[in-house]
């Protein structure tokens, strides 16, 4: 069970359909923690009539905003979303900031392009009101994603899940049930 240094912001982030969403459930799991899914917040905004194309922007609004609170109280905070440019990217770095905790950054990549796209035409949709990217949208942001050059885990979801979560953990510094 983790106690010490609960308090950290961890940001999962790449592709969708890469397995940021399966990693970041099964790390909360295994550690307490509060898990924020980008998807989730978007698809309920869509329900009550936000349009589409102003949803993200307020979407990771919303999360940084549920994020700070909790990350003052000590929690863990593990944040599933894209980020695939550098301005979403600085909403983690501020949020973490504004909590004075530390942001830690694991990117999921799913590199057997075959697999990746048998993954996102066969997922089933977990979230009421979300519509899942199709594969051709996943291409359009695979092409407008900025390459990372921070400091981060890059997990291969090729690899078995508990394989990926433990590396997480070791990268997190923390022990899970």
């Amino acid at each position: 069970m983790l106690t010490k240094g609960l308090s950290m912001l961890v940001q999962v982030c790449g592709l969708p359909g890469a397995g940021k969403s399966t990693l970041s459930a099964a790390i909360a799991e295994r550690v307490p923690a509060l898990t924020l899914r980008v998807d989730a917040i978007e698809g309920a905004m869509w329900k009550y009539g936000i349009p589409r194309d102003q949803s993200g922007i307020a979407a990771y609004s919303v999360m940084h905003a549920i994020a700070v609170p909790n990350l003052r109280r000590g929690r863990m905070v593990i944040a599933d979303a894209v980020s695939g440019v550098e301005a979403a990217r600085a909403g983690w770095v501020a949020t973490a900031d504004a909590a004075g905790v530390p942001l830690r950054l694991i990117e999921v990549t799913c590199p057997d392009v075959d697999e990746h796209r048998r993954r996102v035409e066969e997922r089933a949709n977990d979230i009421p009101g979300f519509t899942l990217p199709t594969w051709d949208e996943v291409q359009r942001t695979a092409d407008e994603y900025e390459p990372r050059t921070d400091d981060r885990l890059v997990v291969d979801s090729t690899q078995r899940l508990e394989e990926t979560v433990r590396l997480a953990l070791g990268f997190l510094e923390v022990r899970g049930r």
